[in-house]
């Protein structure tokens, strides 16, 4: 199937999660992906190798070796993108650097994902997953720390690389010239966080705040007969039909209404539950584990997971792709390629170094005593926003990060669909703040028709739409991606929901806590007991990262083709992605990745331990065990055999002494190390914000109030975060003035099709 990334060269010098995700979504979109392994092999040995080295040539490099590293210089020359995520300075000492790549190749978009940026007091650690989860507060709750399976930091840091490469592709594109991009995994990680991390300086602190926003009894996972938990989500409309369907209307926010909730659901099992949830279209499913995901009808039906013939492993069941694109849907080009199996034909392909490279043009001079602003990457380009809640808004704000104007089209004000009490204000006007910023706001009411004239008024100067509305809602309204493209044939039309838009469930409605749900995400974190959602919103954030990502797929190749398409993506598809270190099921699967709301690790050195007065994250490779059992005060860990044993005796020898003392000893002997950090003390470092990722301004209405702010950093097309997020229809009245209506805007208002 054809790709939008059809032709376009990507060489992954990745190791371990982030830089072989971000070259798996590469491949997955067209590009031809040369993987570089070390000698040995990848640095990880896991099976999820099968699939992040999916469709991939690969070749084994010495790059210690003369011979072995002028090959790497020729694939170097020949390459549109070079993905890397080694520390800080590696690739430089081996000659392969940004300054030395990109001079012979300028064309070259080169991409690193370091655990830590150079400007990071932690730069030179051992920035293993766990570090930087343990560095960035995704381990910390009250009491005892929970660690989770899901590698955040290294997932997010291959979503931003992969939006970031399309943008950089679309600008090389225009300008002709490639640049450098860096998203250390630690800084990624604060789009995860995202408003958790928010705080106004007159109120409370978001992360002070339970990380459920709507704290009813209705809401969340409830046990049914079966034993097994059914999750409802009560933020649908139709929340009050199933309540009604289930007998509850005389008392459902009655005093005593938890008892006779949890009654009410242990009298049925959880798939009758969720089938009358269905029945009257309300947010219901059964919680379900990740190996079940992979055998649901609706995984398997819409494309979520795919099977794949891996040469190793046979059969498998691998996650699918992340975003679809309908004119360039691209596809899993095979299974993975054993190391060293495309030799070959790489090393004819580094000879023949088929680029040659042309000077890049020279910037665009300034006036006198004006200094140059750098262009961005979607300079020109016009977003409509249709979304709500977050992942539709976070791919638009990204859209407008990289430089795209970008219309809120916010609706009328609606009531509460779920009676007195049932929402949390602060809990939406966070949202608000963290997704729109950078944005302009119009309300339109688009069920009138003056409110619908003036949307298409819009469309005839957009490039790009994106909603994120239940499947058929927005055709119901006359404003789907077939009604837009009518008008306007060149439209970029993104499109993201809970379930994606093929198979069974595809107009089933779902926010976060469903898509967390039937994944496997909250019965693995909740272990043996409830399940229990992430701390942070990670496939909302996630999805709307992925959706930016497939949008500048179409924007690049509307710019070669001139043709528009539909961008889909959801929040399934996307917590199949975040998965992919062990969603994967084949002959002698072991489901072993740590669960349960005791979890502390991947193994005994990988792992959250206690010390005398705090708890530290240690991370480090197998074969790091003999400089671990050098480190003064651990040398009774000699000896000990892996497993149960190996994590006793260290549990006992880092309680003798401080976090302080131990991350100083341990990172000495080049060990991964690392204190758990804190929220407030994340957005408060120096380094934060210096780095733009965390941000205090004044807010309309609200006043002071510190969020996080863009992660990537392009050295060519510097991302902007925008001014801060305007209240609903706050450029409503300039919006109309530029349609050349402003002498209607009395009548609009009046009439209600805008509000200001």
């Amino acid at each position: 199937m054809p790709g939008a990334l059809d032709g376009v060269r990507v060489l992954d010098f990745g190791q371990y999660i982030a830089g072989p995700l971000a070259a798996m979504l590469m491949g997955d979109q067209g590009a031809d992906v040369v993987r570089i392994d070390p000698p040995g092999g990848p640095r990880m040995d896991a099976p999820a190798n099968a699939t992040w080295n999916r469709g991939k040539r690969r070749i084994t490099l010495d790059l210690h070796s003369a011979e072995d590293l002028e090959i790497a210089r020729g694939l170097v020359a020949g390459a549109d993108v070079l993905i890397e995520n080694f520390r800080p300075g590696v690739m430089d000492r081996l000659g392969l650097g940004s300054a030395a790549s990109r001079a012979a190749n300028p064309g070259l978009i080169y991409v690193s994902l370091p655990g830590f940026a150079a400007g990071h007091p932690l730069a030179a650690a051992a920035a293993w997953e766990g570090v930087v989860g343990a560095a960035a507060n995704l381990y910390t709750r009250p009491g005892d720390p929970v660690f989770t399976a899901i590698p955040i930091s290294s997932s997010y840091a291959a979503f931003h690389a992969s939006v970031a490469t399309a943008m950089a592709l679309v600008a090389r594109d225009r300008d002709g010239v490639g640049q450098h991009i860096e998203i250390p995994l630690y800084d990624a990680t604060f789009t995860a966080i995202g408003y958790r991390a928010q705080k106004r300086h007159d109120a409370t602190a978001m992360s002070d705040i339970p990380a459920v926003g709507m704290q009813m009894p209705w809401f969340g996972p409830h046990l049914a007969a079966d034993g097994r938990y059914v999750y409802f989500h009560i933020a649908n409309k139709n929340a009050m039909d199933f309540i009604a369907a289930a007998g509850a209307s005389e008392w459902w926010d009655a005093q005593d209404a938890p008892d006779r909730i949890a009654a009410l659901f242990a009298t049925r099992s959880a798939q009758a539950w969720e089938d009358l949830g269905s029945e009257v279209g309300t947010e219901m499913a059964v919680c379900t584990t990740s190996a079940e995901w992979l055998d649901h009808p609706h995984a398997r039906e819409s494309g979520m997971v795919a099977e794949v013939q891996d040469p190793d492993l046979g059969a498998m069941i691998q996650p699918g792709l992340a975003v679809r694109l309908s004119e360039t849907p691209g596809a899993i080009r095979g299974p993975a390629h054993a190391p060293d199996a495309d030799r070959d034909s790489v090393a004819a392909q580094a000879r023949l170094a088929a680029r040659p490279s042309s000077p890049p043009p020279a910037p665009a001079a300034s006036a006198p005593g004006v200094p140059h602003t750098p262009l961005t990457a979607l300079r020109g380009v016009r977003v409509l926003d249709l979304c709500i809640v977050l992942a539709g808004p976070t791919a638009a704000r990204t859209l407008g990060e990289y430089g795209a104007d970008v219309i809120k089209i916010d609706g009328p004000p609606r009531p509460s669909v779920i009676g007195p009490g049932g929402g949390d204000p602060q809990i939406g006007a966070a949202f608000n703040i963290e997704v729109n910023r950078g944005k302009r706001s119009i309300v339109l009411d688009l069920t009138t028709q003056d409110g619908l004239d003036i949307f298409w008024m819009l469309v005839e100067e957009a490039d790009v739409v994106v909603e994120n509305y239940r499947h058929g809602v927005v055709d119901r309204l006359g404003v789907g991606y077939e009604d837009v493209r009518k008008r306007r044939p060149n439209i970029i039309y993104a499109s993201l929901n809970a379930y994606g838009y093929t198979g069974p469930w595809a107009h089933r409605p779902g926010h976060e806590q469903l898509g967390q749900s039937v994944t496997g995400m909250s019965l693995r974190f909740g272990g043996d007991a409830a399940p229990v959602l992430q701390s942070v919103a990670l496939n909302d954030f996630g999805t709307g990262l992925i959706g930016a990502y497939g949008i500048g797929l179409a924007l690049l190749h509307r710019e070669r083709t001139g043709q528009g398409q539909r961008v889909t993506g959801s929040l399934a598809q996307t917590a199949c992605t975040l998965q992919s270190l062990f969603l994967q099921d084949y002959d002698g699967k072991v489901w072993d990745e740590p669960r349960g709301q005791d979890a502390r690790g991947y193994g005994p050195l990988h792992r959250l331990y206690r010390a005398s007065d705090g708890w530290l994250m240690l991370a480090a490779p197998a074969t790091a065990r003999s400089r671990l059992e050098g480190v003064a005060g651990l040398e009774s860990i000699a000896g000990c055999a892996d497993g149960d044993a190996l994590a006793d005796a260290l549990s006992t020898a880092l309680s003798a002494a401080p976090v302080a003392h131990w991350v100083d000893a341990l990172r000495a002997a080049d060990i991964g190390a690392t204190g758990l950090g804190a929220i407030r003390a994340m957005m408060d470092d120096p380094y934060a914000i210096a780095r733009g990722l965390s941000l205090t301004r004044e807010h309309q209405g609200i006043g002071l109030v510190q969020t996080t702010g863009p992660a990537p950093m392009l050295s060519g097309t510097p991302l902007r975060p925008g001014r801060p997020a305007p209240s609903p229809g706050a450029d409503s009245a300039d919006i109309i003035a530029e349609l050349g209506l402003d002498a209607r805007l009395a009548a609009l208002i009046d009439a209600g099709a805008v509000r200001v």
